[in-house]
């Protein structure tokens, strides 16, 4: 199925509200210190990087945690590109992408680059040292005929309990069979559902402190 377009409200001037899910992109204290905190940090970034690393992706969103890795990819000095694939069954157009990253001002210059690129029916970005793939099509249909194998993955789709699709177990399972002897996930959710579709799937799963008001997270290795 061929991703259709994100339906959004603002909250606060310049945090995008998913209409269809009624579930804010990121957070509303911090979202770029959220992604570093849970995508980051929970999949041991940048601390594993390596040239040719790929970084896969539930819900790419406004590409929040893209521009971050991407950061830190720069910030570690690698030579070499990171690999980046992201599944976005509701992409969104340029300007509301635009206007959503205008919340993250140390982000411009990157930000900038990827927005005149932009397209919403997605497929391959060339950025250089980023090389972004965004698969613009239900992740529950594209993951299952993706031939790409991840080294860490960020779970990022909208809440568990409004969006159950992007948590089910055959999923998680797909995921598993999508990354690297090793590989590793992150994600802001502690649902019992998604620990235990993980574990089915062959992750070693941990619970972690969440970030703010969010009291629990989860991190795995598969095993």
């Amino acid at each position: 199925m061929q991703g259709q377009r994100a339906e959004l409200d603002w909250r606060d001037g310049g945090v995008p509200v998913s209409v269809r899910f009624d579930d804010p992109y990121f957070s509303l204290d911090d979202g770029l210190a959220e992604t570093r905190y849970v995508f980051l940090d929970g999949n041991g970034l940048p601390d594993r990087f390596r040239p040719g690393f790929h970084v896969a992706e539930l819900g790419f969103g406004t590409g929040l945690n893209f521009l971050a890795t991407w950061a830190a990819w720069d910030e570690a000095g690698l030579e070499g590109a990171f690999h980046f694939t992201s599944f976005e069954a509701f992409p969104m157009t340029r300007d509301q992408m635009a206007r959503a990253h205008a919340a993250f001002p140390e982000l411009a210059s990157l930000s900038q680059q990827l927005i005149e690129l932009w397209r919403p029916e997605g497929g391959l970005f060339d950025l250089g040292k980023a090389q972004l793939t965004v698969v613009a099509r239900d992740a529950r249909e594209a993951l299952t005929d993706w031939d790409g194998q991840a080294d860490a993955w960020y779970l990022d789709g909208f809440s568990p309990a409004k969006n159950p699709e992007l948590w089910e177990k055959a999923l998680m399972a797909d995921v598993a069979r999508h990354t690297a002897p090793g590989g590793t996930i992150a994600t802001y959710t502690a649902a019992g559902f998604v620990r235990r579709a993980l574990e089915a799937a062959g992750f070693t799963v941990t619970r972690r402190a969440g970030f703010g008001r969010k009291r629990h997270m989860t991190v795995g290795v598969l095993a």
